[in-house]
């Protein structure tokens, strides 16, 4: 009885609870879950493509794995020793070995023709409304604002003494990064001492911040208002595990708000010399 509430509670927070919380009017929790299993709730169209690309996968790889299990039991149960005393000793059979080449390849484009779609789609922003400079450093993000006053500001994690009650340990910054909701968004990534990778699961996105060059990808966070986190997914020196990431996702009249606010705070900043990936070339 006990293992089936907790697999009960697992599929709840894994399907349930935070696909409840992204579509029922509240704020959008995009974070890990106790028990979770699966993806976070997807929060934008290319995690969106990402969660279906994976579903058709998993249908291939169970099917072949299914008749695999299929060709193993036939074969142990109709020719062992008992059963098949004599064995054939036919070495070539032409439809078989027909089958067992051109079936892979049909497989395999199968899966090709999806992936090289969900990859071009989530390659470069066709028409965005905003742009989103992120620069990786050891072991903080810092973020920059083209196009809505062209300011930056760093953002560093919370320790823990400092948390307030229901922020998580270990994702909690002190300024996040701040887009509206349903805004298309062109984020430009890059670093200035190592490599890092700049990783929110609910967008699906996973660039590498590279010094000396600008990776290009978007997010349109169309799901609905809050807060969504990733970390820094490669190991960038003693401080990896303590550069997180937020994204707080808000209307578009909270934005303006942000903005005007923002361009007070941090306009006597320094932005990156980069605002493109044609200006980087």
């Amino acid at each position: 009885m006990r293992l089936i509430k907790v697999l009960a509670t697992a599929i709840a927070a894994a399907v349930g609870t935070g696909a409840l919380s992204a579509f029922g009017g509240t704020a959008f929790a995009g974070e890990p879950r106790p028990w979770q299993l699966g993806f976070q709730p997807a929060a934008t169209p290319v995690m969106e493509r990402i969660e279906n690309f994976h579903d058709l996968l998993l249908i291939i790889i169970t099917a072949i794995s299914l008749f695999v299990l299929f060709l193993l039991v036939y074969v142990m149960i109709r020719f062992n020793s008992k059963s098949n005393p004599t064995p054939s000793r036919t070495t070539h059979n032409t439809v078989i070995e027909v089958l067992w080449t051109v079936v892979p390849i049909l497989i395999l484009l199968v899966i090709a023709i999806p992936s090289f779609k969900l990859l071009y789609y989530q390659d470069r922003a066709v028409n965005p409304d905003m742009t989103l400079k992120v620069v990786g450093h050891q072991w903080y993000w810092s973020y920059a604002y083209p196009d809505n006053g062209n300011f930056q500001y760093d953002s560093i994690i919370v320790q823990d003494g400092d948390l307030k009650q229901g922020q998580p340990r270990l994702l909690t910054v002190d300024n996040a990064a701040v887009v509206p909701v349903g805004a298309t968004v062109r984020v430009l990534i890059s670093a200035d001492d190592v490599i890092h990778s700049w990783s929110v699961a609910p967008f699906g996105i996973k660039y590498d911040a590279v010094p000396g060059r600008v990776n290009e990808t978007w997010f349109k966070a169309d799901k609905g208002e809050g807060m969504f986190y990733g970390q820094c997914s490669q190991i960038c020196g003693q401080g990896h595990g303590f550069m997180p990431i937020a994204v707080k996702v808000v209307s578009q009249a909270e934005f303006k708000d942000w903005v005007a606010n923002a361009q007070k705070q941090y306009g006597a900043a320094e932005p990156p010399a980069v605002t493109s990936v044609a200006q980087a070339r």
